[in-house]
């Protein structure tokens, strides 16, 4: 019977368990952005209390020098996946600085994928798709008037058809938070 009663009083206690651990959250439910750099929107959920999902779509420029072609550039459209924990938004709230719009430093699983290049001039390079995942550490701010700036790298590991190697992995981004 002991066994009944603790089994009832978890579940009418659950409940109370999880609001008030959802009421703890201190990164940003749903957050979008606009990147200005290089053109790009981001939406960045958060999931947990220190943990986000950010997934941006934007265009990027390779720059590619060859003895044999002469240097190209190519333009492409990518997707950027990343897995973040911010680890001292704590610490920031704590010392009265800022951290609405997930302002904090974090390190995270990164995923990017480049679609092919869009050129269409002879004169630019085309390129491949390509994916490249990386772990990163960075930091966001989220400013007044929700000017914010992103900037984060690692070291990856890109493939592509032609094969695999290490790459160095940046992001920086500077944009504006909409709807806060």
């Amino acid at each position: 019977m002991k066994l009944f009663h603790s089994f009832v009083c978890f579940l009418l206690f659950c409940p109370l368990i999880k609001t008030t651990a959802q009421e703890t959250t201190v990164v940003e439910k749903n957050q979008f952005k606009i990147n200005l750099i290089l053109p790009g929107v981001v939406y960045e959920h958060g999931f947990s209390a220190k943990n986000t999902l950010y997934s941006e779509l934007s265009f990027g420029v390779g720059y590619r020098n060859s003895d044999f072609g002469g240097s190209n550039w190519s333009y492409y459209p990518t997707i950027d996946e990343q897995f973040r924990h911010y680890y001292n938004i704590e610490k920031r709230a704590g010392k009265g600085k800022r951290t609405l719009g997930n302002s904090g430093n974090f390190y995270g699983f990164n995923a990017i994928y480049r679609f092919e290049s869009i050129n269409s001039n002879s004169n630019y390079s085309s390129s491949t798709p390509s994916i490249t995942v990386a772990p990163v550490w960075g930091f966001q701010r989220t400013y007044k008037h929700n000017l914010n700036l992103n900037l984060n790298g690692g070291v990856g590991y890109n493939f592509d058809k032609y094969g695999s190697q290490v790459v160095p992995v940046i992001n920086f981004t500077i944009g504006w938070v909409i709807g806060k």
